[in-house]
């Protein structure tokens, strides 16, 4: 089915200052501001880029990190379809918090094959106390697409975004309704992503 006009629904979550909102910064607006204020709330920001051959719009929704905002939070999981889960490379704590992150998507979102990304964010630091290879293990035990960004330097921030757009496009049961709200679904709605694979900046070598 034909995937143009689609708009889909993407969240950002993560920790405080793991670079969420200079991710959407640097991919909706090209740019970057080193001293972004904390995101209150949720922020959103409207984005149309062509994956595939397909014009696609996205709303993304930049949820905020800290503890106090996260009750604002469950309902806009809601109808999401794609969920980048961000970490500080830099920051091991930003790390092993992602577990708490992954029980929160499983409790609100409403698509049981709603793709997840895991980023890496902020490669351009020296001090690095994730390595990537701790990542890739963590995206593999739990089916997640993976990829290293900097926000910063731009780099991985486009394919992040459109290897993430292109899973869900594979997905046809997360958009078909969205489309064509009254076409009788013919197509199998469970087609999910194999769950073998973790995309193409996860290899398995």
């Amino acid at each position: 089915m034909d995937a143009a006009g689609l708009t889909l629904k993407l969240l950002l979550v993560g920790d405080s200052a793991v670079g969420k909102s200079s991710l959407l910064l640097r991919f909706t607006d090209g740019a970057f501001e080193p001293c972004l204020k904390p995101t209150i709330g949720v922020d959103f920001k409207v984005k149309k880029i062509v994956v595939d051959g397909h014009a696609v719009q996205l709303a993304i929704w930049d949820t905020a990190g800290q503890e106090r905002f996260r009750t604002l939070t469950p309902s806009y999981y809601r109808g999401a379809q794609g969920v980048v889960l961000v970490y500080d490379v830099t920051r091991k704590d930003t790390f092993t918090g992602l577990e708490s992150w992954l029980n929160e998507l499983e409790m609100y979102i409403t698509k049981s094959s709603t793709v997840k990304m895991l980023v890496g964010n902020k490669t351009d630091k020296p001090d690095r106390e994730v390595e990537r290879k701790e990542g890739l293990q963590f995206a593999r035990k739990h089916s997640l697409l993976f990829i290293e960004t900097s926000a910063k330097t731009q780099d991985g921030v486009q394919h992040a975004f459109e290897e993430l757009v292109l899973k869900i496009l594979q997905t046809p049961g997360l958009w078909e309704k969205s489309t064509e709200k009254q076409r009788v679904q013919l197509m199998n709605p469970s087609a999910q992503q194999d769950e073998s694979s973790c995309g193409a900046y996860c290899p398995l070598s």
